[in-house]
């Protein structure tokens, strides 16, 4: 009994503590994007931001592609010769990574008017949005918008509304992805075939998605559109995407390999209309408040990420005890349930785009 309480202890310590560092981590980790953000924006005029996000916004899913080999092995590599349970040096190794890359980042970021790696040409190309094409001068500085008055503003509602309702779709296919392929076929996160498929799922996501970032650019170089008109247009499209959804399980009756192409346009679709969607920051407001709106955005879009999260799950828990009296669309119990969410997410692009 003792013994039973004091593991109890132990195991409850555990999760606070791994709950508490995770938390730190996100508090780290919430910087990034909105830092990008505003990155872009100073290095690029309009018509180049969307394909600039869709590039580095691809580092996201290359990470995913990578973690599913990279992770367990160095896991077990770490277990065989003794030390812990091969997950502690696991963390400690991707954790140094970060550290490795700020380095480069302080050794190496100015902003274009300083950095000497820009030259006058290379400089009026990045400040051709301006009405005037000579530097910017100190009396030209804009001013930024106070984080409260923010909200006061449509546009930041849009982009608001516009997070809230499709990134929770990008985190539910990466969530429950592998959880999806174990209930629906048998297939643990290390079994060989599903680390294939997770690879070749985000290796769709990878690809077709910088490809997404260069159709505003296309719009607006080719057919004469405003920045903002041509990224509205490009993000129309991506929003029909996710209707790929709709034929993941049907088509998971005859392979595995299609739910997760399937899947794979579905997350290019998000990560090409994340890329324009950031960007429609840069178009709505200066370039000062940028990272104030992207990180009001992806607050909410955190929000929505935890509703179909924590919704899914207690929706599939119930879909499971319910058995053959739960049905939807000729499917029974809990793959009915994974059919329900994978409707829900196949028109919320449409939603947030309108």
């Amino acid at each position: 009994k003792a013994g039973g309480e004091a593991g109890l202890a132990i195991a409850t310590v555990s999760v606070w503590l791994f709950l508490l560092c995770r938390s730190m981590l996100a508090l780290g980790e919430a910087g990034n994007f909105p830092a990008a953000i505003k990155v872009t924006a100073e290095y690029n005029p309009k018509k180049d931001r969307a394909l600039s996000t869709a590039i580095f916004n691809a580092g996201a899913s290359v990470g995913a592609l990578a973690s599913p080999v990279v992770i367990p092995l160095l896991a077990k590599h770490f277990k065989s010769i003794g030390l812990g349970g091969g997950w502690e040096m696991a963390f400690i190794i991707i954790g140094a990574l970060g550290f490795i890359w700020m380095g480069f980042w302080l050794w190496l970021y100015r902003k274009p008017s300083e950095s000497p790696y820009v030259n006058e040409e290379e400089l009026a190309y990045i400040q051709s949005d301006d009405a005037l094409t000579e530097v910017q001068s100190e009396a030209k500085e804009e001013k930024t918008i106070g984080f409260f008055k923010c909200f006061t503003f449509p546009q930041t509602w849009a982009f608001i509304v516009g997070k809230f309702f499709t990134d929770g779709v990008w985190w539910f296919f990466l969530f429950w992805t592998p959880a999806y392929f174990k209930d629906q076929f048998g297939l643990s996160s290390d079994n060989p075939k599903a680390m294939a498929l997770i690879a070749t799922l985000y290796a769709i996501v990878t690809f077709l998605s910088i490809g997404g970032g260069y159709l505003p650019k296309l719009f607006i170089e080719k057919k004469g559109m405003d920045p903002y008109a041509g990224r509205m247009r490009a993000m129309l499209i991506f929003a029909f995407f996710p209707i790929a959804a709709l034929l993941a399980q049907p088509c998971g009756s005859v392979s595995p390999w299609f739910p997760a192409i399937l899947i794979g346009l579905v997350g290019a679709g998000h990560q090409s209309w994340s890329a324009n969607i950031y960007s429609t920051v840069s178009d709505m407001f200066p370039k000062s408040t940028i990272g104030t709106i992207t990180g009001i955005g992806s607050m909410a879009g955190g929000l929505g990420s935890f509703a179909i999260n924590y919704c899914s799950g207690e929706f599939f828990d119930w879909a499971a005890a319910q058995g053959a009296a739960y049905t939807f669309f000729g499917f029974e119990g809990k793959p009915a349930a994974y059919m329900v969410v994978f409707c829900i997410c196949s028109v919320a692009y449409l939603i947030g785009w309108c």
